[in-house]
């Protein structure tokens, strides 16, 4: 399984009163990951996957450690644990190599801008994704 790995730049702006980043800008962080790895690494020069348009339809996020702010980017590793016919669910942390401050995960849901409506996965997609797919069982 391949893990998408991006480094997010902190900003002076995404502290909190408290010196640590806000807890809502972790969510802007988990967009910016997943809108590069969904946008900029979909597969094929010219291919319009993904391009159609996608909504958020969950978060889930778990606040493991404070992070302060510094001049170091911090890195946010993305994979899939899901791949339905009209959704995928990307996980997430958000970490330097010795400490995760966030684990989360978002359902994604395909969407087609022009008719207003939800829209399948196509083969394509379905293909890059699975890539990225986590063959873990879950942990009950």
């Amino acid at each position: 399984m391949a893990r998408h790995i991006y480094s997010c730049p902190l900003r002076w702006s995404d502290m909190d009163a408290f010196g640590h980043v806000n807890n809502v800008v972790f969510l802007r962080y988990l967009e910016e990951a997943r809108i590069d790895f969904m946008f900029r690494l979909a597969p094929g020069d010219g291919s319009p996957s993904f391009s159609g348009g996608s909504v958020v339809a969950r978060h889930e996020i778990d606040y493991v450690r404070p992070l302060v702010h510094r001049h170091a980017p911090v890195t946010i590793e993305s994979w899939v644990t899901k791949i339905t016919a009209a959704s995928l669910t990307i996980a997430y942390e958000v970490k330097d190599p010795d400490q995760v401050y966030v684990r989360a995960s978002t359902v994604v849901v395909p969407y087609n801008l022009a008719e207003e409506r939800p829209r399948r996965i196509t083969a394509e997609e379905k293909l890059f994704l699975q890539e990225y797919l986590d063959q873990e069982p879950a942990v009950v």
